[in-house]
């Protein structure tokens, strides 16, 4: 069934890719976004979907986002800042573009006249904070963030928080806890409680995606704040030395941007989806180191990354996706990590790429983060 889709955010790039696929499908698909300066330099992007419509605006603003909903049947929330570090000092843009904009475009969805059936959140995989864990003698168990102490002796490997003995990670399930560690992770558990618990309230579908790490075409290269994959091809593109905190053998669940549109389109189409929470990640840990020498490879450089043992505080150690949950609709993801890194590479190879690590990385050590 063709339907009268809204993407916030939708030049973004998630977003985007999620425009072609909805275009591509027959559905009439308009945009909100406010082309920001961070991610877009200010620059109209040259991928967008000339079979969408476009509207500037702040998601914030009543107004722009009354203009956006005019006959929309479902709406895909991307818009939002993306920083877990920078989060942490430019708070006051954190809460008013995630938290704020969320309950603006919400507003206007239950007290006025629309159309709209069905809600889409984009979450984050930051929301649970240190992933599961599992211990020989107490079982499935949720460490705290590592303290100073711990992170001084270079003790990298979280513990039990019950007996204090060694546990290994295992996947993290939709039902963990969660635990959010920065201002854009307590933003993102915002924007997800309030969508499903406003389509409860109201009888309208909410789905909210915990996004793992995404990675894949038209990711910012020039977005220092950005996901991993993309400050290493800056770094990499640059001729400079990726730099790795702690000892590199931390893991993260790395998925496509393709799997993750191809997700978002299932949960549109499928009732079952309403009302619940999902994974979307690969359900696979991968080291942070095992990402930047693939990538370097794959760019053809012989630049060795730096491994400064060093900490950020905040970050966990592992964490990587429970899939059952995603899996039981039918989803699975369909591209392997060396052919997604291939993709990226493929793509980032032509772009212009602004090397910005350095500056973010003296931000954080002057706001006491690193």
């Amino acid at each position: 069934m063709s339907e009268h889709v809204l993407v916030t955010g939708g030049a973004g790039f998630i977003g985007s890719h999620l425009v072609d696929s909805l275009v591509s499908g027959g559905h009439t698909v308009r945009v909100l976004d406010t082309l920001d300066e961070q991610v877009h330099g200010g620059k109209k992007p040259d991928y967008l979907n000339p079979g969408a419509e476009y509207i500037i605006g702040d998601v914030c603003e009543p107004d722009d986002v009354r203009a956006s909903l005019g006959g929309v049947s479902v709406v895909f929330h991307f818009a939002s800042a993306v920083g877990v570090g920078q989060s942490m000092y430019r708070i006051g843009h954190y809460v008013r573009s995630n938290s704020l904009g969320t309950a603006v475009l919400m507003n206007e969805i239950v007290n006025r006249e629309t159309d709209v059936r069905k809600v889409i959140v984009a979450s984050s995989m930051a929301t649970y904070g240190e992933g599961a864990y599992s211990c020989d003698r107490c079982g499935t168990v949720r460490p705290p963030l590592r303290g100073k102490e711990q992170m001084r002796l270079k003790q990298w490997e979280p513990v039990c928080p019950s007996c204090g003995g060694a546990c290994r990670p295992i996947p993290t399930p939709e039902d963990a806890q969660q635990h959010p560690n920065s201002v854009y992770a307590l933003g993102k558990r915002d924007q997800e409680h309030m969508v499903l618990m406003l389509g409860r309230t109201y009888g309208f579908g909410a789905t909210a995606l915990r996004f793992f790490n995404v990675y894949g075409p038209r990711q910012s290269l020039s977005n220092p704040y950005t996901g991993v994959c993309a400050i290493f091809s800056s770094r990499i593109k640059n001729g400079n030395p990726v730099v790795i905190f702690e000892d590199g053998l931390q893991t993260r669940d790395f998925i496509s941007v393709h799997d993750v549109v191809r997700a978002n389109l299932l949960c549109m189409e499928r009732p079952e989806a309403n009302g619940k929470v999902f994974n979307v990640g690969s359900g696979t840990p991968v080291t942070i180191k095992e990402i930047a020498s693939t990538l370097a490879e794959l760019y053809g450089s012989d630049v060795r990354p730096r491994i400064t043992e060093e900490f950020r505080k905040g970050d966990v150690r592992h964490c990587y996706a429970d899939m059952s949950r995603i899996r039981s609709l039918g989803f699975e993801p369909s591209i392997g990590l060396a052919d997604g890194m291939r993709d990226l590479v493929g793509w980032g190879a032509d772009v212009e790429a602004k090397d910005g690590f350095d500056q973010a990385e003296r931000e954080l050590e002057e706001k006491g983060l690193i």
